[in-house]
């Protein structure tokens, strides 16, 4: 089932599962209302898709969590035994169709083209097995990065952390498969990252138990699972699309920060 949150003509945000062409309107956000419907259908086409969720407390990452894109970083020896795992802002998410902002720094803005973990229960040491009873579902997110200044900092936040380094979307896909995902990005048309979930190095279920013993995970909060390898940066007038098979493609375009 996929759920989107949208609105019509500049209309407050609404959630709605997508049935053919057409969004099924639902009472409220159906990870605290459930999924009951007010009879409106939306045409697909006149919604404007927005993030799917705005995370209540924070937005996970799992840094080099695909083998090809550590040994391209050259972090084979910085690889750590366990998730590599650090935080984006919340105030960082933006939806498909929004730009992502360049701010006026040095160095290269790259896209990180990652499958999404949807927090929807209050999660705390989870054990592994039980992985699936937190999660709501699944969405694609884009985890931009200030590639240069990740080196200069020696720490990730401000490189990750900018406002509009998190784009989520298009949808929350509620039944899938995670293990064996086709996961591919764009820029301008053409293919620069490509990869597959199944050869993740930690799985869903060890994220889930690794995050929740580190931080309690509110409902709406998520995890974004670590890029494949490829080449990443992008530019000004430049658009980034992400695929990940059985959600869609995550949409957006780039612009300098004014």
């Amino acid at each position: 089932m996929k759920i989107a949150r949208f609105s019509v003509a500049g209309s407050d945000p609404r959630y709605g599962i997508l049935d053919g062409d057409d969004y099924v309107v639902l009472e409220g956000d159906p990870m605290f209302s459930g999924f009951g419907t007010t009879g409106e259908r939306v045409p697909a086409a006149q919604a404007k898709l927005l993030a799917p969720v705005i995370p209540r407390s924070k937005v996970v990452c799992v840094g080099l969590n695909y083998a090809a894109h550590r040994d391209e970083l050259s972090e084979e020896a910085h690889s750590p035994q366990n998730p590599l795992i650090f935080l984006k802002p919340n105030t960082a998410v933006v939806g498909p169709g929004d730009a992502i902002q360049i701010p006026p720094v040095e160095g290269r803005i790259v896209h990180e083209g990652e499958l999404v973990i949807v927090i929807g229960k209050i999660a705390k040491r989870v054990k592994a097995e039980n992985y699936a009873d937190v999660i709501f579902g699944y969405t694609i997110g884009n985890d931009v990065s200030a590639r240069d200044q990740m080196f200069a900092d020696g720490q990730w936040a401000r490189a990750k952390g900018y406002d509009t380094f998190a784009p989520l979307g298009p949808v929350i896909e509620t039944e899938l498969d995670w293990s064996n995902l086709e996961i591919q990005t764009f820029v301008d048309g053409e293919k620069r990252r490509h990869g597959n979930t199944k050869d993740m190095i930690h799985k869903v279920p060890e994220i889930i138990e690794y995050v929740s013993d580190v931080w309690t995970l509110l409902p709406g909060d998520v995890i974004m699972t670590g890029t494949p390898a490829g080449l990443g940066g992008f530019v000004d007038g430049q658009t980034v699309d992400i695929t990940i098979e059985g959600i869609g493609t995550l949409s957006n375009p780039a612009k300098n920060r004014v």
